[in-house]
């Protein structure tokens, strides 16, 4: 009887972009139909935390097939949501992707929860605020959430106070740490709970400032090599921004992103000096980078859609990230344990 191979063993690096993380959601409902492939690690931020939150849920309950279900059901319930925080209001007349944000800055050319959340603080709100996603959160089991078995998990949030990454691990991970991953200050009040690390009641704000995803968790002798990354905010747009809402989108995919640039140039910093003999060998870990993206459809979107996750917009998206990922793995699967398919030279030259 001929053996088995050894599967193929990858981490996964899942940005945060609000709705745009159905992109992520497709993306991984991919990855879960390659019976060869095994998920041994995730990081995530944001939208990423909730994906790699259900993604390990559903493969501790059963497998690939429950975690592809469980990404479904977490994404039909994220598109319910009813709330003017999150859906604006042309949630449910939305044109199809590509359209969205010229039909929607044609008729409001200034967005009405931009300008809301400069006039108005989340907490002003007072006993009626409520978190639209905590019901959502909340549906998880995190029994299997912070299993010992099943991929390593990691959500980053950031701390109010310190202004530092904060990592939650194992079980450390909670629907309030999710939550926090995913809390954009000028929407949602500071998500407050004692930091099982300190045992200090700790306020914190979307992990994306500081850790979009977070890379270094990856690093761990005890995970592969490769680390598969999945971004959804792009790293380059050609044409300079002109417009109010154009200006604004770009800083924030800027600030979303340099996080997440800064640890590819000290990881391509230290691929350098093991490639030239300057670091003893097995000092560092010689990562390889791979990524799974979009950059065309995403510079089509923006700011304005990562708050309306219309059911409309999150299935194209989730279609987007799946042939995305069906794409990668035609041309770049061979690459997976072997050397890293992203030219760290070329991207920061």
């Amino acid at each position: 009887m001929a053996r088995k191979p050894e599967p193929i063993r990858i981490n996964l690096a899942l940005q945060g972009g609000g709705a745009h993380g159905a992109f992520t959601w497709g993306v991984l409902d991919r990855l879960l139909q390659e019976p060869d492939i095994e998920i041994a690690g995730i990081s995530g931020t944001s939208a990423g935390a909730l994906n790699g939150a259900a993604l390990k849920a559903g493969l501790v309950a059963g497998g690939p097939a429950e975690a592809r279900r469980l990404l479904d059901r977490i994404w039909h319930q994220v598109g319910a949501v009813r709330d003017l925080r999150m859906t604006g209001w042309f949630a449910s007349l939305l044109p199809p992707v590509g359209t969205l944000n010229s039909a929607i800055e044609a008729f409001m050319p200034l967005n009405p929860m931009e300008v809301a959340t400069r006039l108005v603080s989340p907490y002003g709100y007072g006993p009626f605020y409520r978190n639209p996603l905590e019901s959502v959160v909340r549906s998880l089991r995190f029994d299997q959430v912070c299993a010992s078995e099943g991929p390593a998990l990691f959500i980053a949030a950031t701390n109010v106070r310190t202004g530092k990454i904060r990592v939650f691990e194992g079980d450390e991970v909670s629907c309030e740490s999710i939550l926090a991953s995913a809390c954009l200050p000028t929407v949602f009040q500071a998500i407050e709970f004692e930091d099982p690390k300190t045992k200090e009641v700790e306020a914190f704000w979307d992990g994306g400032y500081t850790g979009n995803p977070a890379l270094f968790p990856l690093f761990d002798p005890e995970l592969p090599a490769d680390i598969v990354i999945v971004n959804i905010n792009p790293l380059l747009r050609d044409m300079v921004p002109t417009t109010p809402q154009e200006i604004q989108n770009r800083i924030n995919e800027i600030s979303f992103n340099s996080s997440l640039l800064r640890e590819l140039r000290a990881i391509s910093f230290v691929k350098r000096l093991i490639a030239e003999g300057r670091m003893p060998e097995g000092a560092m870990k010689n990562v390889l980078v791979h990524m799974i993206a979009d950059d065309a459809l995403m510079n089509t979107l923006s700011v304005t859609s990562k708050l309306a996750p219309s059911p409309y917009l999150l299935h194209e998206l989730k279609q987007a990230g799946r042939k995305a990922a069906d794409g990668f793995l035609t041309t770049r699967k061979d690459a997976l344990g072997q050397e890293a398919s992203v030219d760290l030279v070329e991207l920061f030259a």
